[in-house]
């Protein structure tokens, strides 16, 4: 079958925030988002989500990223003025400390109930949220390579944003527990080594043909080829509970395609990581998050994530430049410092005793000031 990749401006943006609504005195998750969007015109850039304690928030395609992260605070703005009319705080992380499963309601849309009763357990227990970003690329023959090549740095990607240590009120002993509930799923998880556009065609056309999928978009890899947007879209990420995260890693991405993308341009063949390293990275960044040990290269060499990222940033700052994002891949260095949202989860919940409730405004003051802050 063929699958049309759309024309999209090289290297563009286009960020996805999940955020969570939640009780502004018990910290519990609440089911109204309905309620607020029946009253938002937010057309399709804020949206419902699988459950009813979640509303999306898009950004126009930008070239830039604070231009993007500013449509965000936009549209933040705009579902926060009412969701303080229900007495409802905004934040977000890669799960909720205490909530649980059994009390959520889903959002009634066809695609929800389908994928649902498709998954059943593991479907009921999504609740999780994310980032996604997308990132234009100007030739659809590059767009398997890089997604090949993109998924060397999933675990950097997952170590860096990995905010979900709890579940259902249990500290689960994992940076990101949302990774692996996500890659339950059945089209989730890593991305299929394919070849070229014309192998992807042909990967997407055995699945609907066996009724796998019905559509592309069923495909919910951590890193994707988005053929309706012509670009590549990052999945992998917990949801972090501040804009200035959320600008670092998107200017990671765009740095990364883009960087990858010129290197193609100069005829260079990228290689990948053996499958098997993949999936062991996955789990090693899931599991021990910033104090990763990662494979990063065929041979078998191993650094931590923290010092892979300080030996590679150096080599994007300037395409950085290039792009006007060079303030925003400086964040990464505030929280190579500072830690990811995960050790900050930690700390409070230790400081106050296990109590969750305060892991819970603590993120809801990280999301209220807009960047990571210091546990004291």
């Amino acid at each position: 079958m063929e699958i049309p990749f759309a024309e999209s401006a090289r290297s563009t943006v286009g960020l996805e925030w999940e955020l969570m609504l939640a009780d502004a005195e018990t910290g519990g998750l609440v089911p109204a988002a309905p309620g607020i969007l029946q009253v938002l015109d937010g057309g399709e850039k804020i949206t419902a989500e699988l459950l009813t304690n979640t509303i999306e928030l898009t950004s126009d395609p930008r070239e830039r990223i604070g231009d993007a992260i500013d449509d965000i605070r936009r549209r933040v703005e705009a579902v926060r003025n009412q969701a303080d009319k229900h007495g409802v705080k905004l934040l977000s992380s890669g799960s909720h400390p205490f909530a649980k499963w059994q009390d959520q309601n889903i959002t009634e849309k066809s695609r929800y109930r389908t994928l649902i009763d498709r998954a059943q357990w593991w479907g009921r227990n999504l609740m999780i949220w994310g980032i996604h970003m997308h990132v234009g690329v100007d030739d659809q023959r590059k767009v398997m390579p890089i997604v090949s090549q993109l998924t060397n740095f999933l675990p950097h990607f997952e170590a860096l944003s990995a905010s979900s240590p709890y579940w259902a009120g249990e500290q689960t002993g994992y940076a990101s527990n949302r990774a692996l509930v996500f890659q339950q799923l059945p089209t989730a998880g890593l991305p299929w080594e394919l070849p070229d556009w014309a192998g992807f065609e042909s990967y997407v056309d055995d699945l609907i043909r066996t009724g796998v999928i019905s559509e592309v978009t069923e495909l919910r890899w951590d890193i994707r080829p988005a053929p309706r947007w012509g670009t590549i879209e990052l999945r992998a990420c917990d949801s972090v509970s501040n804009t200035f995260e959320f600008g670092a890693l998107a200017a990671l991405a765009q740095c990364l395609v883009e960087w990858l993308s010129r290197r193609l341009d100069a005829g260079e063949q990228l290689e990948p990581l053996q499958p098997w390293y993949h999936r062991e990275n996955k789990w090693r960044a899931a599991r021990y998050g910033m104090d990763v040990e990662v494979i990063v290269d065929r041979g078998g060499r191993e650094l931590k994530v923290t010092d892979h990222l300080r030996e590679i940033l150096p080599q994007l700052e300037p395409i950085a430049d290039d792009l006007g994002c060079r303030a925003e891949l400086a964040g990464l260095h505030t929280i190579l410092d500072l830690g990811a949202g995960y050790q900050r989860q930690i700390a409070v919940a230790q400081r106050g005793d296990g109590d969750l409730t305060k892991v819970v405004k603590h993120l809801i003051a990280e999301f209220d000031a807009e960047r990571p802050l210091p546990v004291r």
